[in-house]
């Protein structure tokens, strides 16, 4: 699997994405051919090597044509969507860009208290912003990388104006893009990371923090506009991932209620796992003046923060909720179908460096069988687990 881990210690934004893909070895005319499939007019790309200090690095600018910016000021959810749609781009990269994008207006819709639909991006729908999304995704296509990681994302400081005013840095929608993410205050009163850097690497890494085990294959920086104290650059090192790792972060979300009807917490487990949980469970505790009450525990990924607070908000009389990040190491996993004296069962399968430590059938495919052959659960399990373990040693199953 071909990884690349985003070191970003001065900040992110798109362009510097960008230059830091195209300094790792994208060529930079496939890039162009690949942003010219969105059919979008108004803009043309340049490349050029700076000096950020005393280290080199890849500045790429987007050059947008007045005309097209005085056209079409801000766009929908919708529009940019179809564009992405109608472009002629692969499908890995419309998918990245798509939920990119729909991230980017489910933040806009909770920090300006309406709806996706009624979402208007100034900024992020301006072309450039179009450009540095799309171009980043291509870029990563073109590189063959399967997964992205991110280091810690420093969170600027001071004020800046914007289309909706002067705003605290960093902005609410930026700030709503990192929850769940892990950030660090490093002191500099600028805008280190903008909605855009913050939509693309927060959506897109499977993991947040310590660089995973890898290969190291290249390395390319990408310059920023601004000149700091510390080089404004985010680096990217590509590789091949470590067989033996599955380091990713997530994110534990918690809720205490003490005044709910227990058959309601079946609804809320559901719609928990609708909207992206891991996993769910409920822990009996005795809160202040005695009170019983339960700690409820979700698990999800950081860019489903959001979401799961939603549905804790509307299905549970909670008043409050909180999450902390956490690292995880965990095992390579997949759903295969295995025969066994029952017929076919699938089994979730973990692997540790190729080999198979765990193989464990779908206890509703179990029930399934034992209630259509009358026969106990236990006994089907104990024969499938038996049947699954002869495979494994190269041993059909029994008849």
């Amino acid at each position: 699997m071909r990884i690349a881990y985003f070191d970003c210690p001065s900040g992110a934004a798109g362009d510097m994405i960008m230059g830091a893909l195209v300094d790792a070895g994208v060529p930079f005319e496939a890039l162009q051919r690949e942003l010219a499939k969105l059919r979008l007019p108004g803009f043309t790309l340049e490349r050029r090597e700076v000096m950020k200090g005393a280290f080199r690095a890849t500045k790429v600018d987007v050059h947008v044509h007045d005309h097209e910016e005085h056209h079409h000021p801000d766009r929908n959810l919708g529009a940019i969507l179809a564009l992405i749609a109608a472009s002629g781009l692969d499908a890995p990269v419309k998918e990245r860009a798509g939920r990119i994008f729909t991230r980017l207006a489910q933040a806009e819709a909770r920090v300006h208290g309406t709806t996706v639909d009624q979402v208007h991006f100034h900024d992020v729908g301006a072309v450039d912003a179009i450009v540095d999304v799309v171009g980043a995704c291509a870029g990563l296509h073109l590189l063959g990388v399967d997964t992205v990681h991110c280091s810690a994302l420093p969170l600027g400081g001071g004020f800046v104006t914007g289309a909706h005013g002067r705003m605290a840095i960093p902005g609410p929608g930026t700030a709503e893009l990192l929850k769940g993410f892990p950030v660090v205050d490093t002191g500099v009163r600028r805008e280190l990371v903008t909605p855009t850097g913050a939509a693309i690497l927060t959506t897109l890494s499977a993991s947040a923090g310590a660089m995973p085990a890898m290969t190291v294959e290249a390395v390319g920086y990408g310059a920023g506009t601004m000149d700091l104290e510390t080089p404004n650059l985010v680096r990217v090192f590509l590789g091949r991932a470590s067989e033996t790792r599955g380091s990713e972060t997530i994110v534990q979300v918690e809720t205490t209620v003490d005044d709910m009807q227990p058959q309601l917490w079946e609804a809320v487990m559901e719609r928990l796992f609708d909207v992206g949980a891991l996993d769910v469970y409920l822990t009996p505790v005795t809160m202040k003046k005695s009170r019983p009450g339960i700690v409820l525990t979700a698990l999800c990924a950081p860019d489903r923060v959001t979401e799961l607070s939603r549905v804790l908000f509307e299905e549970s009389p909670t008043i409050g909720v909180r999450w902390t990040a956490y690292q995880r190491e965990r095992l390579d996993r997949e759903t295969v179908t295995l025969a066994t004296a029952y017929g076919p069962v699938s089994f979730k399968v973990s692997r540790l460096a190729g080999r198979v430590v765990t193989a464990t059938p779908e206890f509703a495919e179990i029930r399934r069988i034992a209630k259509e052959k009358g026969l106990p659960a236990r006994e089907v399990l104990d024969q499938a687990r038996a049947d699954v373990r002869r495979l494994l040693q190269g041993e059909p199953p029994e008849a």
